[in-house]
């Protein structure tokens, strides 16, 4: 198996470029599995796709269950893993530390700190704060003996305040706190995207697979945009045609949705593939 200091050379060098890659977000084992196979160069979690596949709402699934999974997909293949960290599970500089800290320890080699707090009356952390929140968690990252590739994001779009300055503001200011890779999800348009990327001198991650986000991978990378995550949308589609077959099965009698299914045959040719290729978790 690959080693965590080799996944996290691969990442860095993936960054550094040139061109263009899509981190894609498995949601267990099986789909980490299967992204691997698939070709992709880098994985990263989400924090979305972990808590559906635990039965539970984004956002509750908490820093010790957060950690088993980070481990569990880290160690079902040989492709560098960055983690969706949430907010790094508490307020305070120090969780943000603690947290990449741990992440680390369960065997990711990057990992991403959002300036989101979840709370209604004040959605995203003051400036101030937020900042120095990344500086703990650069501290530890950069601390390390690899390179582990602290993300930065700044939450504003995702909350509701599509404020495109404030945004590269905390771009700006978490990038001067160590971020190696700036990260705004929510922007949509190339505009957007090319104010942000004139604004920073770190790689820059956009999301696709949200609603109203139709750009391509090649338009991306013609924008300057150096890595590409689709979040929980996997883990959407993938529930979302699981619902589909289900309410097909229990309202209407039919089960026409096995047409679209993969074989027995596929998926066991590719998992036995995976198993022979990767060492078993």
């Amino acid at each position: 198996m690959t080693t965590q200091s080799e996944k996290a050379d691969r990442l860095k060098s993936l960054h550094a470029g040139p061109g263009i890659f899509v981190i894609a977000n498995p949601f267990d084992i099986g789909s980490a599995r299967l992204l691997a196979m698939a070709g992709f160069k880098a994985l990263a979690t989400s924090s979305a796709g972990c808590a559906f596949s635990l039965g539970q709402p984004d956002s509750s699934v908490g820093r010790e269950k957060m950690m088993e999974h980070l481990a569990a997909i880290a160690a079902c293949c040989d492709l560098p893993v960055s983690a969706d960290l949430e907010n790094g599970f508490g307020d305070d500089p120090d969780d943000a530390a603690m947290t990449i800290h741990a992440a680390a320890a369960a065997g990711v080699v990057g990992g991403s700190i959002e300036d989101a707090t979840g709370r209604r009356d004040q959605p995203v952390y003051a400036l101030p704060l937020a900042a120095e929140r990344i500086r703990a968690a650069a501290e530890v990252a950069h601390a390390l003996p690899f390179p582990f590739a602290l993300t930065a994001r700044a939450e504003n779009y995702l909350v509701g305040r599509a404020d495109l300055a404030d945004t590269i503001r905390r771009l700006q200011a978490y990038q001067e706190a160590g971020a190696d890779v700036l990260y705004a999800p929510g922007l949509k348009t190339k505009a957007d995207i090319k104010a942000v990327l004139a604004s920073i001198d770190r790689p820059l991650n956009v999301i696709m697979g949200l609603q109203g986000a139709p750009l391509t991978v090649a338009e991306l990378e013609d924008l300057g945009v150096r890595r590409i995550s689709v979040g929980g949308s996997l883990a959407r589609a993938a529930y979302g045609a699981f619902l589909n077959a289900a309410r097909e099965v229990s309202e209407e009698g039919t089960f026409t949705y096995a047409a679209a299914a993969a074989s027995n045959g596929e998926l066991n040719a590719i998992f036995q593939a995976a198993m022979e290729k990767y060492q078993a978790p």
